[in-house]
């Protein structure tokens, strides 16, 4: 495939690429965890419907973002064995490209001023879980242990003894929030953002000095997700990265 093919919308992708994504549909629908094996080159092929160069390619690329293991043998032993979930894989793809791409301040924070914006108003406005549902059997189960885990991250941003600490938990408070909204896409994505901007965050709080107003604004944005105000948890946010990142008013 050229280059001038490859920028096409409607080019078509390259055999291992559908593998790829046949593999990873497989291993979500048939409810693979880690440790399971995945059948064996020449079965997926079969499967699959495709050449084995194709499988093995798809198998490598698999392997180098941690999805699977490769294991040597035959019979019951063939396959490459499950390691982690394919969001996992996808975490580490997006932090790969945030890491090579070259984006301003401005951009990456406004693409997190949609996403937490929109997660907050999202977990705000679910239901409270019933008193009888597991601990995230149900999306408003999922986002009430959510939000379990933000307060206990402002608990411990409280105690943390320098900048770095400080911003652990900072971004575990902030994966929370994302998570709390539900979807898996988001989150990946945050997670994403939130990693390849970990040295950009601890320069912001040494820049600030005092955390006592980040602590502040996480206690407003929990507060109004807490209490169902999804237009108040929204402007939390809003407030929170305004003041963690002036800066990214501007272009630098």
């Amino acid at each position: 495939m050229t280059t001038e093919e490859r920028r096409r919308p409607d080019a078509r992708p390259r055999a291992f690429e559908e593998v790829l994504a046949r593999i990873e549909e497989r291993i979500t629908a048939d409810g693979l965890t880690v440790g399971d094996r995945l059948p064996g080159e020449r079965q997926l092929a079969e499967q699959l419907g495709v050449g084995r160069s194709s499988v093995r390619e798809a198998l490598r690329v698999l392997e180098t973002l941690g999805v699977v293991a490769s294991q040597a043998g035959r019979g019951p032993d063939a396959g490459a064995v499950l390691t982690s979930r394919p969001g996992n894989a996808l975490t580490d793809l997006l932090r790969l490209h945030l890491g090579l791409a070259t984006l301003s301040m401005r951009e990456v924070i406004d693409t997190r001023l949609m996403i937490e914006q929109w997660a907050a108003a999202r977990a705000a406005a679910a239901p409270p879980p019933a008193a009888s549902t597991p601990a995230a059997s149900t999306p408003a189960a999922s986002a009430h242990t959510a939000t379990a885990r933000m307060a206990e991250a402002i608990a411990a941003m409280d105690a943390a003894g320098d900048p770095a600490e400080f911003v652990e938990h900072d971004i575990a408070f902030h994966l929370a929030l994302a998570e709390a909204a539900g979807n898996r896409l988001i989150t990946a994505v945050m997670r994403a953002l939130r990693d390849a901007l970990r040295r950009y965050a601890v320069d912001a709080v040494v820049r600030l000095g005092d955390t006592g107003g980040l602590q502040d604004d996480h206690r407003r944005i929990h507060r109004a997700i807490e209490d169902g105000d999804a237009g108040a948890a929204a402007a939390a946010v809003a407030e929170h990265l305004a003041r963690a990142y002036p800066e990214s008013g501007r272009d630098s």
